[in-house]
């Protein structure tokens, strides 16, 4: 996000930055509740496509719907996100081996694949001390260096857990309460997980210098 970037340095040259910067638009930012929905659509067609013609009219239904929503994003913020694209990638994959070769397993899967992956790569970065997580926010948040280590470690186990989880249901339960699990099981508890590191980001996160003199500032004159 350009806006989260810093300015040139004092007695630079100041001119042309704001030129260019005048000349680039805006990127447009997406409502979160509309974020929201197109991560939903894609689950609930899949559900529908379930209940009324099975398992891979479902897939087909997904996969088409995963595509539409990525153009969707790509139509109102001009971006996609690093995850989004990534998950979509592996619904292909394993959405197009599942109706090519009538093999329900792959698409069973592919939430297997996608969160294992996640997890490996964040605590895999933080082992390589290149932590990943900032990437995934965009500059959306700002936090310290022992905020984004410990924010990295609690996804990169969430993401392992919900592999495993994904593994015990498709093996233990029959194909429609899978669907089901994954349409209205999943995302709520990522939302929620992600709501409980609320407190976490709070406390570690990066105050701007100039928010903290101006903090200072307000106080002192207060006092």
């Amino acid at each position: 996000m350009p806006a989260f970037l810093p300015g040139p340095a004092a007695g630079g040259e100041k001119k042309g930055p704001k030129m260019s910067d005048a000349a680039a638009p805006a990127r447009p930012k997406m409502n979160p509740w509309l974020k929201v929905a197109l991560e939903m659509g894609p689950l609930v067609l899949f559900f529908v496509g379930n209940s009324y013609g099975g398992i891979y009219m479902a897939t087909g239904l997904f996969m088409v719907a995963t595509l539409a929503a990525l153009a969707a994003m790509w139509v109102l913020a001009r971006r996609i996100a690093v995850m989004p694209l990534v998950s979509a990638l592996v619904v292909m994959v394993f959405g197009g081996l599942t109706l090519w070769l009538q093999d329900e397993h792959f698409i069973k899967l592919k939430p297997t694949m996608v969160n294992a992956l996640f997890g490996a790569l964040l605590l895999g970065g933080l082992f390589f001390k290149k932590p990943l997580l900032p990437y995934v926010f965009d500059g959306m948040v700002k936090l310290t260096d022992e905020g984004w280590h410990q924010l990295t470690i609690r996804w990169g186990v969430f993401f392992l857990a919900m592999a495993v989880v994904n593994e015990i249901v498709w093996r233990s339960v029959s194909t429609d309460t899978w669907v089901t699990f994954k349409t209205f099981g999943y995302l709520p508890l990522t939302f929620v997980f992600a709501m409980a590191q609320a407190p976490l980001m709070a406390r570690f996160e990066e105050k701007d210098p100039e928010d903290e003199a101006q903090q200072a500032q307000e106080g002192a004159s207060g006092g």
